[in-house]
């Protein structure tokens, strides 16, 4: 494999130590270089964050260094491995096949990144693909990533895109370009598996030992830190489910080896946010049965969480039956965990401050009604702060959005009922709703737009002009109002598609 050139000065400030752990849990290795790399866009104000100088990352040596064709001095570069369940089957070897950690640093909050290289070239894991990336995908990671940012919704980061130069055969041939991604760490409940997998409990426990120590530090004074920990991922991944389903997100692809244990978005394959609303919705194309449809998150990270906390039986309690029970025990809080954050959500949203029994019950009739009369999920959240409470004089915005007016005229009686019950009354309330309730999401036919303009014609500029829309989200931004409306029925997109 050809290796990337290595530069002597460090550039980063890299301090690496998942690289510190054993050999096994990773190779290491370099990115392979490309012929062509052309700089597309570079994250200015996360790399202020991480504390990185963005005219480097502007230069040409730093589109060397984001394409993979040079290695900074201080960096330590390696492939992961992992494994995972993937539509409920077991590969007991994944890892990064076309990834590359280069190293981590520490940024200006104190908290610890990785930055890795995304299609950079073929790894030991890469089971025969080309280890490349196409460039529509990762514009559509960096826009989904970057929006979900602003969202307010844990992710991962992305810092840069540079085209390669050169074509990837998916379907057809594509242009190539990597993708410089950040995160707090890139380990997944498929990590803990791939050694659980081997019997490898002297794995299991450094992994778990260096999961504590980098983003669950408290849970080492409990007496029992490894079931802590499992609280600590447990709460993680309730809350993050629930922000998804709060904004209609749907990730699609929710294997174990795409679960991350700090609990943030991690690969955005052939995700997507609803336009009409339907718990059932489905845009993967490769999601063939549904299983991870929207209304089926918080199940499925139940169940992933499960296979979590059977890595961890080992080192809970030297007695195995005792530590399955308190396993168990622990995975049964999800469903508690995720009501109350999504309920807490729901409040939100609706423009409650107090909580009342029957406040769920009303999300959910609005949702069926929704359903049933094909209405946008963004829009009529987005509109229903527009109303008042005591006037109907604006409640066309939203009638109009419904197939059959009237049901939703049944609805927004008991809704307003309902605030007429909260104690502080009318003021402020919908300036709260406009701060959770988005105006602009990456629709998708408007990320499709931007990949077509990219791949087709070399046009940047639709990606560049989405990408500052959605860094506002929750903003009415007056020149970019189209960017609020669905797709007309020759603009839907029907299905997602995976980078690989």
């Amino acid at each position: 494999m050809i290796k990337g050139i290595h530069l002597n000065a460090p550039l980063f400030g890299f301090d690496n130590s998942y690289a510190r752990l054993p050999e096994h849990f990773f190779a290491r290795l370099s990115p392979t270089p490309v012929s062509r790399p052309r700089l597309v866009s570079t994250n200015e104000d996360l790399a202020v964050h991480l504390k990185l100088d963005p005219a480097l990352l502007d230069s040409a040596e730093g589109t060397q260094i984001l394409a993979g064709n040079r290695v900074p001095g201080d960096a330590e570069p390696l492939a992961m491995a992992y494994a995972g369940f993937q539509f409920g089957g077991w590969v007991p070897q994944l890892g990064d096949g076309r990834a590359i950690l280069l190293g981590e640093v520490v940024d200006r909050d104190g908290v610890r990144r990785d930055i890795q290289l995304k299609g950079c070239g073929q790894t030991p894991f890469s089971r025969n693909g080309d280890g490349r990336a196409a460039l529509g995908p990762v514009l559509r990671e960096y826009i989904l990533s970057e929006a979900m940012h602003a969202l307010g919704v844990p992710t991962t980061r992305a810092l840069a895109v540079v085209t390669t130069g050169e074509q990837v055969r998916r379907e057809r041939s594509l242009p190539g370009a990597v993708l410089t991604r950040v995160a707090q760490s890139h380990i997944r409940v498929g990590t803990f598996q791939f050694f659980a997998a081997r019997q490898d409990t002297d794995a299991l426990r450094l992994l778990a030992d260096h999961v504590i120590d980098r983003h669950y530090p408290d849970t080492r004074e409990s007496a029992q830190p490894y079931l802590a920990l499992l609280d600590a991922v447990v709460d993680a991944q309730a809350t993050l489910v629930a922000t998804w389903k709060l904004i209609g997100f749907i990730h699609g692809v929710m294997n174990t080896d795409n679960t991350s244990i700090c609990g943030e978005t991690i690969d955005y394959g052939p995700c997507a946010f609803m336009d009409t609303y339907h718990p059932d919705r489905v845009y993967s194309s490769i999601d063939h049965a549904g299983r991870y449809a929207y209304g089926n998150q918080a199940p499925i990270a139940h169940w992933n969480l499960a296979g979590f906390a059977q890595t961890l039986i080992p080192l809970i309690d030297s007695d195995a039956a005792q530590s399955r029970e308190m396993a168990q025990e622990m995975i049964n809080t999800f469903p508690a965990k995720f009501e109350a954050a999504y309920n807490a959500g729901v409040r939100e949203k609706l423009g409650f401050q107090s909580s009342k029994e029957e406040d769920p019950v009303l999300m959910e009739d609005l949702l069926t009604v929704m359903a049933d009369h094909h209405a946008d999920f963004t829009l009529v959240f987005r509109r229903l702060c527009l109303l008042e409470t005591d006037h109907r004089s604006a409640d066309g915005v939203v009638r109009e959005l419904f197939d059959e007016p009237a049901a939703f005229d049944q609805w927004v009686v008991r809704w307003r009922a309902r605030l007429r019950d909260e104690a502080n009354g009318e003021p402020g309330r919908q300036q709260r709703m406009l701060t959770v309730n988005p105006a602009y999401i990456p629709r998708n036919h408007r990320v499709e737009e931007v990949i077509r303009a990219a791949e087709d014609h070399g046009d940047f500029m639709p990606f560049e002009r989405l990408h500052q829309v959605l860094r506002r989200p929750y903003a009415e931004q007056e020149s970019a109002i189209q960017y609020q409306n669905p797709p007309r029925p020759e603009e839907i997109v029907q299905a997602t598609f995976c980078g690989t």
